[in-house]
């Protein structure tokens, strides 16, 4: 595994993800932990953007020559690279007490109530820069549409429940929020003064709820309840994001418009280094074909949501309430 490890230290990675937007390197709520997450490691990166595929469960993913981890295998890209023997913030966290309880916090009821303000709390206007401002009008709309009404079957939103389950997920984040501050403290991360996947992962929520959501937002007033969430933030948005370029820091290209997700991205400022032609591996191949109907997929999903709208009906999915509050000792 070292050797393997090693090996790839050589090479240079690369993480796509979506674009940037609201100062924040790319504002994406997944892809931003992972960008976090590579830079509390000091792991040398590139950034590139796509965002041909709007509603891709791929990305974020991170590659380098014929390695890649993708969003939607294996747990995650973060998991994909712990387990490669690549970067592993966790080793040494993993047996504490409460990691288990914070993980669940953050990546449940935190993820749910930061999806539920972008797409349905708010104007959805941020939902629609960060997924799908690069696509037409039309289009755009239609899956940002789309993604609404998915979004509300996952959270078991119904019409009948709507207002109960909005109170149940600001109560659940209000809980998370309380106990994580107490958690943090004046700590510069949530573990022994040190970093850790869960530190990225509630960092890029932070970071997303504070400049990505309006000032009118519920969950945002929540959070800024929390002055030391806030500090926690604000400074390492500073030491990570704002502080410049160095030897490990990404640079920053942006995906050609006619690319599938697994092409290398072109860079900005200049022409992409050229590699030796390798021959293309089954998944490439596959992404190759998938490209070819993408607009036409696009299309068909736009007349099946119509048709869906047409002959939904609200289910009685209920969520008990019956949570308690949390704290750690």
């Amino acid at each position: 595994m070292e050797q393997v490890a090693g090996e790839r230290e050589a090479e240079e990675f690369t993480l796509v993800a979506r674009k940037p937007y609201f100062d924040l390197p790319t504002a994406c709520p997944i892809c931003l932990p992972l960008f976090i997450y590579l830079k509390l490691a000091h792991f040398p990166f590139r950034l590139s953007f796509n965002s041909i595929f709007p509603d891709s469960d791929q990305i974020p993913y991170v590659e380098s020559g014929t390695y890649v981890a993708y969003n939607n295998e294996n747990s995650g890209v973060v998991e994909c690279l712990k387990k490669d023997g690549i970067v592993d913030l966790d080793s040494e966290f993993q047996s504490a007490p409460d990691w288990v309880l914070i993980q669940a916090m953050i990546n449940s009821w935190l993820a749910d109530a930061l999806t539920y303000e972008l797409w349905v709390g708010t104007d959805g206007r941020s939902a629609y820069k960060i997924y799908y401002s690069d696509l037409s009008w039309p289009i755009g709309k239609v899956l940002f549409l789309k993604q609404v009404y998915s979004v509300k079957q996952r959270l078991g939103i119904t019409k009948d429940n709507a207002e109960h389950r909005e109170d149940e997920i600001y109560r659940r984040a209000k809980i998370a929020y309380g106990a994580l501050s107490t958690k943090l403290g004046e700590q510069n991360f949530l573990f022994d003064d040190r970093p850790s996947s869960l530190d990225a992962t509630f960092l890029g929520h932070v970071l997303v709820t504070l400049h990505a959501l309006p000032d009118t937002s519920v969950l945002r007033s929540k959070l800024l309840e929390h002055d030391n969430i806030v500090r926690y933030a604000e400074k390492l948005k500073t030491e990570l994001i704002e502080s410049g370029s160095s030897s490990s820091g990404p640079q920053f290209r942006s995906v050609p418009s006619s690319s599938t997700p697994r092409k290398g991205p072109s860079n900005w400022s200049s022409k992409p280094k050229s590699k030796p032609k390798r021959e293309k591996t089954e998944e490439e191949k596959t992404f190759k074909r998938r490209a070819k109907y993408f607009l036409a997929a696009q299309l068909l999903a736009v007349l099946l949501f119509l048709s869906m709208m047409g002959g939904y009906d609200s289910g009685d999915l209920e969520l008990d309430d019956e949570d308690e509050g949390i704290s750690f000792n």
